[in-house]
């Protein structure tokens, strides 16, 4: 695992209360990679990671989800209109609590999800509440990302599935170059770490789950941050960003970083889907 100082909790909300106007104009409802079959659009790439994730997780309806790091509710409302599943979606971001609740209100899910604002790490759930738990693209930001399998663990009735995609660090990313490589983009991204596949699974499995699917996604989202990459070149949003927050712009700047992650080996991009036993 690659880790890096100076993350706080606060610069990570931060970083999604300014940021989430910029996901949403660069890209769209879903704050996270698109999955590739061919030449799809984006948002077709985008809902296509939900379906296939899903699909892994066997979502179906009725089931009770928590979707942790549901960013504006992208991935909550599809799977609660798409699977009939009953979601609450939590956010470290209030304005993003706000934006996916009026989201699920405007597409007719509001009756089948619930929004919170709260910090994925210390949330309290009863034990067994859920038959899924969902997190896209979030446990990069946690600082203890063994305890946050565990409580998982906890949180899941007998039989429920735990399905996440995620960054991970390269398996070959030793050498000081890409070490430079994985920590830049830490810390243009705001994550406090970025583990291997390894660390993953050893910490799923050590919390007493199953694996049943471990994917390499890498090649099939590279598009996603070529696309974004073009609309940045074509928009004044980095324009827009230096009026807000110098953060924002090492955001937008940080696209090469991340495309030369991936391209190296020094960051991978996949999914992992387990079941408690």
């Amino acid at each position: 695992m690659i880790a890096v100082d100076g993350i706080k909790k606060s610069s990570i909300r931060s970083h999604y209360q300014l940021g989430t106007l910029f996901y949403r104009l660069l890209w769209g409802p879903h704050i996270h990679h698109g999955l590739w079959n061919g030449e799809e659009s984006a948002s077709i790439a985008q809902c296509q990671l939900t379906d296939t994730l899903a699909d892994m997780g066997e979502i179906r309806a009725g089931d009770k989800v928590v979707d942790v790091g549901c960013g504006m509710g992208g991935s909550s409302i599809r799977l609660a209109l798409r699977r009939k599943a009953e979601v609450t979606g939590i956010t470290l971001s209030p304005i993003q609590r706000y934006w996916a609740a009026a989201s699920a209100a405007f597409r007719g899910a509001r009756s089948h999800t619930e929004f919170i604002a709260t910090d994925a790490e210390t949330v309290q759930f009863d034990r067994e509440s859920f038959d899924v738990v969902w997190s896209v693209e979030c446990t990069e930001h946690f600082f203890d990302k063994a305890g946050f399998f565990h409580r998982a663990f906890e949180w899941l009735r007998p039989g429920g599935r735990l399905a996440i995609a995620v960054w991970f660090q390269g398996d070959h990313a030793t050498d000081d170059a890409q070490r430079q490589i994985v920590e830049e983009v830490c810390t243009r991204f705001v994550c406090p770490s970025i583990a291997t596949r390894q660390d993953y699974t050893d910490w799923i499995q050590s919390s007493g789950f199953r694996v049943t699917h471990n994917v390499d996604w890498t090649q099939r989202v590279l598009k996603t941050w070529e696309i974004c990459k073009r609309r940045v070149e074509r928009s004044g949003v980095r324009q827009l960003a230096r009026f807000v927050d110098r953060e924002q712009v090492a955001f937008l700047d940080g696209f090469d970083v991340l495309l030369d992650a991936y391209r190296t080996g020094a960051m991978q991009y996949g999914a992992i889907v387990a079941k408690k036993v």
